[in-house]
């Protein structure tokens, strides 16, 4: 069963997300995790929703994905992303097509 990231986010400082964005792509490799897209709000077709960026990661397991956020690689980049933007991260398990 794979497992996929969510991420819902409103950039606080353009600069240090650019860093941090550059630095996140090497802590997947370890977790055989892929984004699968990265894409700005277009439109609310239904409800609220206060983010304005989204992003999705896969990974080919709920294990994996979950190693990929405990992993020390990823948490030494939590202090940048909070300075970044506000996110929202979650985790789906399930199959894509």
């Amino acid at each position: 069963m794979s497992a996929y990231v969510i991420g819902h986010i409103t950039i606080k400082d353009a600069g240090v997300w650019e860093e941090y964005r550059s630095r996140v792509p090497p802590t997947l490799e370890a977790w055989e995790g892929e984004v699968l897209f990265r894409g700005q709000l277009a439109e609310v077709l239904a409800g609220d929703h206060r983010h304005e960026t989204v992003v999705a990661l896969r990974f080919p397991s709920p294990e994996a994905a979950k190693g990929w956020y405990d992993s020390n690689a990823y948490q030494a980049l939590i202090p940048l992303r909070k300075r970044a933007a506000r996110v929202v991260l979650l985790r789906f398990d399930g199959e894509g097509e």
